[in-house]
């Protein structure tokens, strides 16, 4: 993705509705290369296309997020069950890519599952593996729980890798979060010190939402597809998180 297309698919997101004319603006370019930018992104499930300008497709509804970008979720998801041993106890904070992991874990069913999200949950209810929901104040449009029994319960449990879903990453900010409540999930998983991999498409990457998750010392795992920009992934390399490439 090249800049201008972040920085459009930025301001989309961060507004939810912006008016070709806005992003012409902003951007400095003809609104005739806007509407193809628009056009662009949307063939490649971005944003959708409205009259004079795009909305953007995050939605916190888990049915809607696993529709984008469908097919390299599910790859990130199996490169990302490879790197679970059997017997392992993991911990799945969210997200949509993490939501077809716990599918392919349940479906091998030698592992332990620990979640604060009920949608996750309920997607693997018939699995032969052992299913641990967390709890907390329950989000119904994310049907993720928060709050601080969710961290509480953090606290009591042990596990050896957990994967976490982020919305944005930027060299300015690291990883981040849209929701706040979520975000304070993510961290006390993270103070737990286990193995943290992140699970993302590389289309979060040049984006920045409202609230950090930890410190990029903190991860040890980033699984995404090709697409990444050099410098992020020497930033990465830096601070010694390993990353594993899917083909788009």
């Amino acid at each position: 993705m090249n800049p201008r297309h972040s920085e459009i698919l930025q301001l989309v997101n961060q507004n939810r509705r912006v008016l070709v004319a806005e992003l012409s603006s902003h951007t400095g370019v003809s609104e005739v290369t806007i509407r193809q930018d628009l056009t662009q992104l949307e063939k490649q499930g971005y944003l959708k296309r409205v009259h004079g300008g795009a909305t953007a497709l995050q939605s916190d509804d888990m049915n809607d997020r696993l529709n984008v970008r469908f097919d390299i979720k599910q790859q990130l998801a199996q490169r990302a069950a490879e790197l679970v041993q059997p017997g392992e106890t993991v911990m799945i904070e969210g997200g949509s890519a993490n939501a077809l992991l716990a599918r392919e874990l349940a479906n091998r069913g030698d592992v332990t599952i620990i979640t604060p999200s009920a949608y996750i949950a309920g997607m693997i209810r018939e699995s032969k593996c052992d299913v641990i929901l967390l709890g907390g104040i329950y989000q119904p449009q994310g049907e993720s729980l928060v709050g601080p029994l969710t961290r509480l319960c953090i606290e009591h449990t042990h596990f050896s890798t957990a994967f976490l879903g982020i919305d944005g990453f930027h060299p300015d900010t690291g990883f981040t979060s849209r929701d706040m409540m979520r975000a304070d999930v993510a961290n006390a998983i993270l103070n737990k010190n286990q193995r943290n991999i992140v699970l993302t498409d590389a289309s979060k990457f040049g984006q920045i939402f409202s609230t950090s998750i930890g410190r990029l010392d903190q991860f040890s795992v980033l699984v995404t597809n090709k697409g990444i920009d050099e410098s992020d992934l020497a930033l990465l390399h830096k601070h010694h998180v390993a990353v594993e490439l899917v083909d788009n």
